[in-house]
């Protein structure tokens, strides 16, 4: 029980983290931004040894779109 004592406190209070949130929740992403992002992600979250590289992590994004960015509320 010991290891989870300092999961129990609070955080500490971080304005600036706080002040970044807000901002981010603002921001829209282009079409571009997003496709960068999910190749990104896909290939980050791609097995160890599989076949899916960059490349065509990147090119999968390119047959996904989004209709109508919303931001965030």
């Amino acid at each position: 029980m010991a290891e989870r004592k300092a999961a129990l406190n609070r955080a500490p209070a971080r304005p600036e983290l706080k002040e970044r949130l807000e901002r981010a929740k603002t921001i829209v992403l282009t079409e571009e931004q997003m496709q960068e992002q999910r190749a990104s992600f896909a290939y980050g979250n791609a097995p160890r040894n599989s076949r899916i590289t960059k490349a065509s992590a990147t090119s999968a994004t390119k047959r996904i779109r989004l209709s109508d960015p919303q931001p965030v509320t």
